[in-house]
């Protein structure tokens, strides 16, 4: 009750926020009903009903971490007097953040229930009412009772995702992220005072085990097309949709390793930029990309990945066998990846707001902190476009090996 109250008074972000989530949630479960309905359509499928079902598997990971940036950038998951006196401590927001997800979650479970059934069996004069009896299986009667134990599996996983993550959340210095901007601030005069002043932040440990996972990958996807895993040499023999196993278990290795060390890159982008004499304006880009490496690299990672998973499966038309649900989880795979960033560089922006706001005070014009902002996006883009190139180069050169 309290999280229901809590979302009716939340500012229109934060339910934006929710109803992206819920709509994410809603494809998700659509994509689950499916796959049980070509289960039930195909009791003899075996592998066809298997591999439609570990697709969903994809779109849930990707819900999974939209759920987690959304639950942290939701003001009710922050602690706050009001709260406490509540009995909703620091050690009890956790469990009002999953409850929150999990609202939105069956919203969204539900949406999809009515929706695959009205384009399973739906009677009435409602537009298109059974357009998808064919391919929902409209002739074979559907299990209740396994369709909403599907269901069920969004909310929770959702919900376990963000109590998990704000459980193991770090807690932020007061000063942390207005520390780099002011200091930069401070060094208009002479850039390199402000460097010495505040030393940058740490680059992120998992840059070089993103290169060796990523390296494991391509190495491994290489055995796996040479037909060396299909012959029993290690234990992935057998294929998926004609592909070997070590070939899909490389791919996995690959986006594991761009995702991983996805936050190293951004950090030492900013690095970069604060390399040599820098100017204040390339001090502020620089060091705020420094800082927000960390939380901003690992969704520009998974986003990255995504989109050269999508090119690649386009290049090697490899969701024919999924037909237009293969389009459907694409489509909740690279919104999630999209929410998720817009989400952390909205909550990265509010926590500079202070930084901004001494800026400002001491004279910096506005002008220079939109050139500062271009920049770092002027940055980002320059890392992550050869890197999504790169990454859907590795995932088609098995396929032409």
């Amino acid at each position: 009750m309290l999280a229901l109250r809590l979302a009716r008074g939340s500012q229109p972000l934060a339910l934006f926020r929710r109803l992206l989530l819920a709509c994410a949630a809603a494809g998700v479960g659509f994509l689950l009903l499916a796959a049980l309905a070509y289960a039930t359509a195909h009791p003899d499928g075996g592998r066809p009903a298997v591999l439609r079902l570990a697709w969903c598997l994809v779109p849930l990971a990707a819900t999974a971490q939209l759920a987690v940036a959304v639950a942290r950038a939701d003001p009710a998951a922050r602690p706050r007097s009001g709260l406490d006196v509540a009995g909703m401590g620091p050690a009890r927001l956790p469990a009002l953040a999953a409850a929150s997800t999990a609202v939105a979650g069956v919203l969204g479970s539900a949406l999809a229930l009515l929706l695959f059934l009205h384009l399973r069996d739906g009677a009435g004069g409602l537009p298109f009412a059974g357009a998808a009896a064919e391919l929902l299986a409209a002739e074979r009667p559907l299990p209740m009772g396994a369709a909403l134990t599907l269901l069920a599996v969004v909310p929770a996983t959702a919900a376990a995702a963000s109590a998990a993550a704000l459980r193991m959340r770090p807690r932020r210095p007061a000063a942390g992220p207005a520390a780099p901007a002011t200091a930069a601030a401070h060094g208009a005069l002479d850039p390199a005072q402000a460097v010495r002043a505040e030393p940058p932040p740490a680059v992120p440990a998992g840059l070089p085990w993103g290169f060796s996972l990523t390296g494991a990958g391509i190495a491994l996807s290489a055995y796996g097309a040479e037909g060396a895993a299909a012959e029993g040499w290690l234990p992935l023999g057998g294929s998926l949709d004609g592909v070997p196993s070590g070939v899909v278990a490389g791919w996995l290795l690959i986006v594991s390793g761009v995702v991983l060390a996805a936050p190293g890159l951004v950090h030492l982008s900013g690095r970069l930029l604060c390399g040599g004499r820098p100017g204040v304006l390339r001090l502020l880009a620089g060091r705020g990309l420094q800082e927000e490496g960390s939380r901003l690299g690992r969704p520009l990672g998974a986003l990255s990945a995504a989109c050269a998973a999508v090119l690649a499966a386009v290049e090697l038309d490899g969701l024919r066998e999924f037909g237009p649900l293969g389009g459907l989880g694409t489509a909740v795979v690279l919104v999630c990846a999209l929410g998720t960033v817009a989400t952390v560089a909205d909550e990265a922006r509010a926590e500079r707001r202070n930084a901004t706001a001494a800026l400002l005070r001491l004279g910096a014009p506005r002008g220079l902190l939109r050139r500062a902002a271009a920049l770092r996006a002027a940055a980002l883009l320059a890392v992550l476009a050869p890197l999504t190139w790169s990454v859907a180069f590795l995932l088609t050169l098995p396929a032409g090996a």
